[in-house]
């Protein structure tokens, strides 16, 4: 069993301000396991019962709409804790979560959770914090939409793609979305996306391989992004 306190997920998330004590507490209630690309963390509406610590893999929030679409909302990285606002509102999860790759993912009980939150001030905190800058992530996200139309939002996307989750060794997007999913965060028709990838891809500005993007004039995306 890995140990909490040398965890990626407590360097960068809520965790970092318990204490040793709290996280050898927290070792004990654990349960650590993995998650196959494509499953479910947890499904929207369903009662996740604790924080979900992200420790490797990626996965994507979103939000089915009226149309049966998959809206994604976020894509969490390593380091990130899943759950938080539903475990304190007290309310089923607003978001489905589901693994992009094979991940690697603990589940601490809201009992435990809530433990560490009435009785650490600093972890209390830095829970609000996080919850608020999700709010403001989602008002820029709206803000965005909004104001840019779907090529900026798609350029921005594929920019974003790459400085958050890196490269493969041939160049690619290391995190490949299928373009449903591409669609579902710039938030259009997988055919309009489709379309845009193809003229991007006409225009030097990206490459397609199957199902791989490789940026190839950062600079020009850059200013379509703008």
């Amino acid at each position: 069993m890995s140990k909490c306190e040398q965890c990626i997920v407590r360097q960068f998330s809520s965790l970092k301000a318990l204490n040793k004590e709290e996280l050898l507490r927290m070792a004990d209630c654990k349960t650590s396991y993995t998650i196959k690309k494509g499953e479910h963390i947890f499904e929207e509406g369903e009662i996740t019962k604790g924080v979900f610590c992200i420790k490797e893999g990626v996965c994507k929030l979103s939000k089915l709409s009226a149309n049966g679409k998959d809206q994604i909302v976020k894509l969490v990285k390593p380091g990130e804790l899943l759950g938080q606002r539903s475990m304190i509102s007290d309310e089923p999860a607003n978001l489905s979560a589901v693994a992009l790759e094979d991940m690697e993912v603990c589940f601490i009980p809201k009992t435990d959770v809530m433990g560490f939150f009435n009785d650490n001030n600093g972890f209390s905190m830095n829970v609000m914090k996080t919850i608020c800058s999700d709010l403001k992530d989602a008002d820029d996200h709206m803000v965005n939409m909004a104001q840019k139309n779907v090529k900026e939002r798609l350029a921005e996307t594929l920019l974003y793609l790459e400085d958050t989750f890196g490269k493969n060794e041939d160049g690619s997007l290391h995190i490949q979305l299928s373009r449903d999913e591409l669609a579902g965060i710039i938030g259009t028709a997988t055919e309009s996306c489709i379309r845009l990838l193809s003229e991007m891809n006409k225009n030097g500005l990206i490459e397609l391989t199957g199902k791989k993007i490789t940026i190839l004039d950062k600079i020009k995306l850059k200013r379509m992004a703008e």
